[in-house]
């Protein structure tokens, strides 16, 4: 079984690029973070998120899964500063998050793109809403740096509806690297492309964040995902969501330097363990379809 947070049990070990790529360090922490919702035509609260207690460590990749409206979004979204924990605390480097920081970028599933904009000026609206002036050469300069890492030179001067969907989200993963955030986070950004855009998305991803040493929170509904770009996997229960079981992936990076990555035995036992979690999710508290 693999390593489970809160269970015990001794990780195998596996190498790592090299000792300072570790993590090191808790940049993110929840202590006990519950998000609810007003309904006042109902006049009911609906509680998204419950109990919500887990630390994020400097340069890692925690990835989120769960069923449908379990509060996944919420999470990030709280972290962001875009939703206000009614209950508990989230913290970015010991301070509690009030509202949105510059140290924060999101990336969003539908690419969230000025259809009047060209990339580059999709790319420098970020920095114009970034506080203090970036200085004009540095901003051409951070823009040519992030179209060469996301793989998209020659195309600043297109606009958004010449662009394939992969293309698009590269854009829209640019926009949230050239204001150098140190918290990437991301909700599905894959979940629009078709799979074989998604596998080399993935693996572009992987090779970005190892270049920036970003800390990362990604949500994704595909096990498969979680396991090919996490170094935790977090399960969230059905709403109100809560923490079901936070999983270490015992799996070597880079991941895609290994053509049969899936067929290893550690992901295919991760993959069984979170299956059978949210398997249980899927069925509902009654053993019906949720």
């Amino acid at each position: 079984m693999p390593n489970v947070q809160g269970l015990p049990g001794t990780p195998v070990p596996h190498p790592t690029p090299t000792e300072t790529d570790a993590p090191s360090g808790d940049l993110i922490e929840a202590v006990g973070a519950t998000a609810a919702y007003e309904n006042r035509r109902a006049r009911i609260r609906l509680i998204a998120l419950r109990d919500i207690t887990l630390s994020v460590r400097k340069g890692e990749f925690l990835a989120i899964v769960g069923p449908s409206g379990c509060g996944k979004t919420t999470f990030i979204n709280m972290i962001a500063g875009f939703v206000k924990p009614v209950g508990g605390t989230v913290k970015v480097r010991g301070q509690e998050v009030t509202g949105p920081g510059a140290d924060r970028a999101m990336v969003f599933q539908n690419y969230a793109l000025l259809p009047w904009r060209t990339v580059e000026a999709n790319i420098a609206f970020a920095m114009e809403n970034k506080r203090g002036q970036v200085p004009k050469a540095e901003r051409a300069e951070r823009i040519a740096e992030v179209l060469q890492l996301v793989g998209l030179k020659g195309f600043e001067k297109s606009y958004p509806h010449e662009l394939s969907g992969g293309m698009q989200q590269r854009v829209g993963i640019a926009r949230a690297l050239v204001t150098k955030p140190e918290i990437l986070l991301m909700d599905e950004p894959f979940g629009a492309v078709d799979a074989m855009t998604r596998e080399a998305m993935q693996a572009e991803l992987e090779s970005i964040i190892m270049e920036t040493k970003q800390t990362v929170v990604f949500i994704t509904h595909s096990i498969d995902e979680a396991i090919t770009l996490g170094d935790r996997v977090v399960v969230v229960s059905n709403r109100p969501g809560t923490i079901r079981e936070v999983v270490d992936v015992e799996l070597p990076r880079p991941r895609f330097a290994h053509q049969d990555l899936k067929s290893h035995p550690r992901f295919q036992e991760t993959r069984r363990h979170l299956w059978a979690l949210l398997s249980d999710e899927a069925l509902g508290a009654k053993g019906e379809p949720a």
